[in-house]
């Protein structure tokens, strides 16, 4: 049984909501977030990444960072940037990528639930990542960036979904990147009634996007009814901010690998170890991998076609057939010397959308030795690895496009 749930949603005056919604906190570094806003006095990086704002020696840990995010949060509301809808809503957000369009329906998700497993997760968090995102609930007293999660696809919700779509959308826009963003106000009572019976009869939800976040919310929740004598489990903070999509809409991009050197091999000695387990074919130019258990690879100037062992597609486990557990397993691990990918720092990750041209430069500049591209892993691999109560290797997915902030905000009273 899953829970959505209608709120009072802070959201932009659709004149202003351009200019306010903001990639996610975690897609750019300071650095990066700096530059964008410049010029952009309501983007809502101020609020998601508000050392912008501030002495760039400054750490990003400190409390004054904190303390900016709630102070710029504010000035927002009281100068009518955000206003609060009157009564609990729900909300539907598109995203419109080329000729690719998903459709989420945004509410709130329950604490309780992510607890006791209804809302499953695919990945570890780190403690420190936890931290960051529970201080900046904390002292914003607000949920400031959606959830992304996924459920399996239901007709009658797309029914419903499908007939809100075919009304004017309250705010409509294309972001710099070419993404378009449109919203729509869900208040009447009998389709939000039928919403949540829906849901429901759901029997879990999955965390797509947004591991971090989302075990914030539920901590700062858990301490909120720790902290409350009078608990009864219908305060604002025992729910957080989600959008939630059905898993035949998403798209997952290939998450592709780079690596410094060959771990003391010669390019003869690693070619030959890797075919090994591999079949290697060279290509005429880049390799985007046809299916799964297919790589492509790229060093000195050359790409290759690797096809792994029908053998390691067949493992029975779900973890370990996955394609990224088949190159940390395979290759990375066993022949270049990366055990740990996440604290390795010969090997960097590069996302699908910045094209297989990255992975090619990053190579030509000498900076790294050998590429891979891999093929995207499925949704219906990460659920089941979800269902099975395991976890996947990092840097298993890459989810495009990305969820804006600024477009809804949850406060926790």
């Amino acid at each position: 049984m899953a829970t959505l749930r209608p709120f009072r949603a802070f959201r932009p005056k659709p004149a202003f909501a351009a200019e306010v919604a903001a990639k996610p906190y975690d897609v750019l570094n300071s650095d990066e977030a700096r530059a964008e806003v410049q010029g952009h006095p309501l983007s809502f990086l101020h609020i998601g990444k508000p050392e912008v704002d501030l002495d760039p020696a400054i750490d990003i840990h400190d409390p004054q960072v904190y303390d900016k995010g709630r102070e710029n949060l504010q000035k927002l509301i009281a100068d009518g940037v955000l206003l609060e809808d009157a009564s609990p809503c729900m909300y539907l957000y598109a995203q419109t990528m080329g000729e690719h369009t998903q459709y989420g329906l945004v509410g709130c998700a329950a604490v309780e639930e992510y607890w006791n497993d209804t809302i499953k997760k695919h990945e570890f968090t780190r403690k420190d990542k936890e931290e960051d995102r529970c201080n900046h609930v904390r002292v914003t007293n607000a949920h400031t960036g959606p959830i992304f999660l996924t459920y399996p696809d239901q007709a009658e919700i797309d029914a419903i979904v499908d007939g809100v779509r075919a009304t004017p959308p309250v705010t409509d826009h294309v972001a710099p990147d070419g993404i378009r963003h449109q919203t729509w106000v869900i208040d009447g009572a009998d389709v939000i009634n039928r919403l949540q019976e829906l849901f429901a009869a759901v029997p879990n939800l999955y965390v797509a996007d947004g591991h971090h976040r989302s075990a914030a919310a539920a901590i700062v929740g858990r301490e909120r009814a720790q902290a409350n004598p009078s608990h009864t489990g219908k305060e604002e903070y025992n729910f957080f901010l989600a959008v939630l999509f059905p898993a035949g809409q998403l798209r997952i991009m290939d998450y592709n690998r780079v690596v410094k050197d060959l771990n003391g091999l010669d390019e003869a000695a690693f070619m030959a170890k890797l075919g090994e387990r591999f079949a290697i074919t060279p290509a005429d130019g880049a390799v985007f991998p046809p299916r799964k258990g297919s790589f492509g690879m790229y060093m000195n100037g050359k790409w290759y076609q690797l096809e792994a062992e029908a053998a390691l597609n067949d493992n029975p486990d779900p973890v370990e057939r996955l394609d990224v557990a088949i190159m940390q397993n395979h290759i990375l691990g066993p022949l270049l010397g990366i055990a740990d990918p996440r604290t390795d720092k010969r090997i960097d990750f590069v996302g699908g959308i910045r094209g297989l041209g990255e992975l090619e430069r990053r190579v030509d500049s000498g900076e790294m030795k050998v590429a891979f591209s891999m093929h995207p892993t499925s949704i219906n691999e990460l659920m089941a690895i979800a269902d099975a109560g395991q976890v996947m290797p990092p840097k298993s997915t890459w989810f495009e496009p990305k969820l804006r902030d600024g477009l809804f905000v949850h406060f926790l009273d």
